[in-house]
This record gives structure tokens, sequence and C-alpha cells, in this order.
């Protein structure tokens, strides 16, 4: 009898890892294929540059208000951002909106109506060890590992992790970065970001926006191509100054991106601009 019950368990257990491949491949294929699209029909602006900017929630209704826009390389969430938007932190969920962003993100809802699918899809791993950390990270990423970053704490866990995950061809973001000397660190493991939080910094003393300089500085002194993501930014006018700095890599809430379309004196001069379009047309 216990034999029996054991042999039951272990047909559970393969049945369950049988079903939780066939879904992963089954999201795999239908985001190479939105991939393949969309290297005919993706939008990418011809004069953006090296800029990219991510939208920084995983409120899915405000990536539906915004991302039409046409200002986003991407999306960030992490394990915060999708507790407040009521979002499961599972990897089946995270596939789910990776699966939003990349390919199926069109909305009837939307009153912007549908975006062109995103280039990257940044979420964060999880773990109580450097394994169980890699682990997540190689389940999330699995769908796509072209498009998918994670992110890492940038402790000695993390860095662990990170040294594991970028071994097997997952693309790279540090974060919870708070000094300067941390960009040593994501230069020497040469990851693809690295994610200082500007304002936090501020609120604890530093200068913020000195901080992410000094790290431009050391990223480009090193040699290594890593990027600052500049995260926790609070205003537009802080964007403004990073650019001018020769930073060009951010992620901001939908609050911030909203200020960048905030100038009454453009929305009078288009008011002025559709009236007197309205008056031409009555001259037919």
């Amino acid at each position: 009898m216990p034999s029996t019950i054991t042999n039951q368990k272990q047909r559970r257990r393969r049945s369950s890892h049988n079903i939780m491949n066939i879904k992963t491949t089954l999201i795999s294929f239908l985001l190479l294929a939105c991939s393949t699209t969309n290297q005919i029909t993706g939008f990418t602006p011809p004069h953006r540059g090296e800029c990219r900017y991510f939208l920084d929630t995983g409120d899915t209704s405000e990536w539906d208000a915004l991302l039409p826009l046409g200002l986003f390389h991407g999306v960030t969430t992490n394990p915060t951002l999708l507790e407040r938007a009521n979002e499961p932190c599972t990897v089946s969920n995270l596939h789910r909106l990776a699966t939003k962003a990349l390919c199926c993100n069109s909305s009837s809802s939307s009153s912007s109506g549908s975006y062109p699918p995103l280039k990257e899809f940044m979420c964060q791993t999880w773990g109580a060890t450097p394994q169980e950390m890699y682990e997540n990270g190689m389940a999330i990423s699995a769908m796509d590992r072209e498009r998918i970053v994670i992110k890492v704490p940038v402790t000695k866990e993390g860095a662990a992790a990170a040294t594991l995950l970028g071994n097997a061809g997952v693309r790279i973001c540090l974060t919870a970065c708070y000094d300067h000397k941390q960009a040593l660190i994501a230069g020497s493991m040469g990851v693809e970001y690295i994610a200082p939080y500007l304002g936090r910094m501020t609120d604890n003393g530093k200068d913020g926006l000195e901080e992410c300089k000094t790290m431009d500085k050391i990223v480009k002194g090193l040699g290594s191509d890593t990027r600052i993501l500049v995260a926790s930014i609070r205003d537009a006018q802080t964007l403004a100054e990073l650019a001018v700095e020769g930073l060009d890599t951010y992620t901001f809430s939908p609050a911030v991106a909203r200020m960048l379309f905030d100038e009454p004196l453009t929305e009078k001069a288009a008011g002025e601009f559709e009236e007197a379009a309205a008056r031409g047309g009555m001259v037919e």
C-alpha cells in the first residue's frame, strides 16, 4: 500500500510538471511569433538615439493609458509594485504580464488604443539564498531570454545569483543601488544595468543626482557598457537634469510620465490651433 501511494504522488508530480512545461512552451511560442512579427511592424523611433525610458509600474491599466504615447522602451516592476497593483508575485503571473507587455498588449478598454510590442520587460527575482534567486530568475526568464531582464538586489547573495544567471544567458539588472561604489560591482560583473534609487538616496541624506553622475563616470572609466538605469525619480525636472549630464536610461512612475506633458502654454496653443482649424473648415 505505501508503495502504491508513493507511485500515485510521483505520477501527480510528473503530471503537474508536464503541464507547467506545456504552458511555458506555448507562451514561448507565442512570444517568438510576436517577436518575428515585431521585426516587421514594431515601432522603433528612428531618431530616439541611445535613450531608454521604462514605465515603472505593475498596474496594467497605466500601461494601457501611457504606453501608446510612444515614449517607452519597456516596463519595470518589482514585488513591491506588484503588491500595490494587486498582482500576484508568481512566476505564472509574471509570464502573463510579460506576454501582455511584449506581445498581446492591445486592450479594448484602453481609451488610447493598443500599443506596439515593447523591447524589454524587467522584473525581479526573489529568494532567501542565491540558489533560490537563481531558480526563480531562470523560471521567469525562460519564456523569452532576449527580452526579459531579471532584477537582482546588489547584495552579496544577489551578486552570486546574478553570476549564475548571467552564465546561463540571462540579462541582468542589479537593483536597490544606494551608493556610487556599487557601480564598481556592476561594471566588474559586466551586467547590463544597475539601478540607483535617486530619490531615496536624497531622502537618506545623500545627493542622489551627484551619486548617479558619479556612477556614470565610474562605468565609463572602467570601459564598461553597463547602463545606469536611474530609478526613484520624483519629477520631470530631474529627468531633464539627468539628460543634460549624459545619463540616458531611466525608469519612472506614471505620475512623472504625465508631468512631461504638463505645460499649460502648450495646451493653450493646441486649443487655439483647433479653433483656427474649425473656423477654416467653415469656409468650405
